[in-house]
């Protein structure tokens, strides 16, 4: 039997627009622009992913990180969506090897946190909202 090797690739997040969420990952949370590909139409295929994330390879070559895929909104249904992809709920976690470094840095680049800082048995962790209000975590777990 063949062993089973798979990741996640990329997680599409639903935007207004293309340039505007390429600015704000780039310049407020530092994330690394992977790839940006006119598919004609008004359409891009834009990739970002956080600073050295999951061992990116020296090559060039991304196939072991995940990616988030920029998705511009394009129907009334998908607008609808835009900062609000799981209801309310935190979507995505943005795990670090130094929360007060990262804390700090966002603080100043002017990202907002709806809360203080929680130290918790796991680890510290703080939400903080995109350019469009989808809720993240900031999370420094204990072992790392």
């Amino acid at each position: 039997m063949t062993n089973v090797q798979q990741h996640i690739g990329s997680i599409a997040l639903v935007v207004k627009d293309y340039d505007d969420a390429i600015e704000f990952y780039t310049q407020k949370l530092n994330f690394e622009l992977v790839e940006d590909t006119d598919l004609g139409e008004g359409k891009r295929w834009v990739l970002i992913s956080p600073p050295n994330s999951n061992g990116a390879s020296s090559n060039g070559t991304n196939s072991s990180r995940t990616n988030l895929l920029l998705a511009k909104a394009t129907t009334p249904e998908q607008m609808s969506a835009i900062g609000n992809q799981t209801g309310g709920r935190v979507f995505l976690f943005l795990h670090t090897n130094d929360f007060w470094r990262d804390y700090n840095l966002m603080l100043f680049k002017g990202v907002t946190f709806n809360e203080e800082p929680r130290i918790k048995p796991y680890g510290t962790v703080a939400v903080f909202e995109d350019l469009y209000g989808t809720k993240w975590d900031l999370l420094q777990l204990n072992n790392q």
